[in-house]
C-alpha cells in the first residue's frame, strides 16, 4: 500500500524558532483510531560536503553539539534555506567552515534524517578540485578543522568515532564511489 493511511483532523503549531517548527497533529491512525502525531519541520535543508583533494585527503570539522552534550567530528555541514539553490548553499557552507572552494561538485545522495518525526531532507556533495582560503565561521561556531586521508575518515566511521548520520551515510557512499 503506497497511499497515505493516516487522516489529519487538526494541526496545531506548538513551537517555532528560526530553525524549526514543531506541530501537533490530531489524526486518525491506519487502524481507524484517534491518535496524535508530533512533527518537527526544519526551515533549512541539511547539507553535508566531503571535500576531496587529488592526493586523497579530506577535511573534517570538530565541534561541541549542544543537543547531545558532546564533542562531534563530522564532515563539513550546515543548512541551506528552503527555496535557495542547494548547491549554492553547499558552496557557502564549505567556504564558511573550511575556507575551501571547489571547481567540481557532485551530488552523491539525498537523505531523510529521522523520517518518523521530521520532514528534514538532506543532501551530501563531493567537492573536488579544491582551493584553500580563509574560513568564515558563524557566531555560533567554534570549530576545529583537520585535514586527514579519506581512508582515515572511513576508518573513523567504521570504528564509531563519527556518529553523525549524514556524515556516516556520505562517507560510506563516497567510499563506494571511490572503490574503497
Amino acid at each position: 500500500m503506497k497511499g497515505n493511511p493516516w487522516k489529519t483532523k487538526e494541526v496545531k503549531e506548538i513551537y517555532q524558532n528560526p530553525w524549526i517548527k514543531v506541530e501537533e497533529h490530531q489524526v486518525i491512525n491506519p487502524a481507524g483510531n484517534l491518535g496524535i502525531y508530533g512533527k518537527v519541520q526544519f526551515k533549512n535543508k541539511a547539507l553535508g560536503i566531503i571535500p576531496l583533494d587529488s592526493d586523497g585527503y579530506t577535511w573534517i570539522v570538530g565541534q561541541y553539539r549542544y543537543p547531545l552534550d558532546e564533542y562531534s567530528w563530522e564532515i563539513p555541514m550546515g543548512g541551506g534555506p528552503i527555496g535557495v539553490d542547494i548547491l549554492e548553499s553547499a558552496k557557502r557552507e564549505l567556504k564558511e567552515e573550511t575556507g575551501l572552494t571547489a571547481k567540481k561538485w557532485t551530488e552523491v545522495m539525498r537523505i531523510h534524517t529521522s523520517n518518523s518525526v521530521t520532514d528534514e531532507e538532506g543532501f551530501v556533495f563531493l567537492a573536488e578540485e579544491l582551493t584553500e582560503g580563509l574560513t568564515e565561521f558563524e557566531e555560533t561556531e567554534v570549530l576545529e578543522i583537520k585535514k586527514i586521508p579519506f581512508k582515515d575518515l572511513l576508518t573513523m566511521v567504521m570504528n564509531g568515532e563519527i556518529t553523525d548520520g549524514i556524515s556516516i551515510a556520505g562517507v560510506l557512499k563516497v567510499a563506494r564511489i571511490l572503490g574503497i
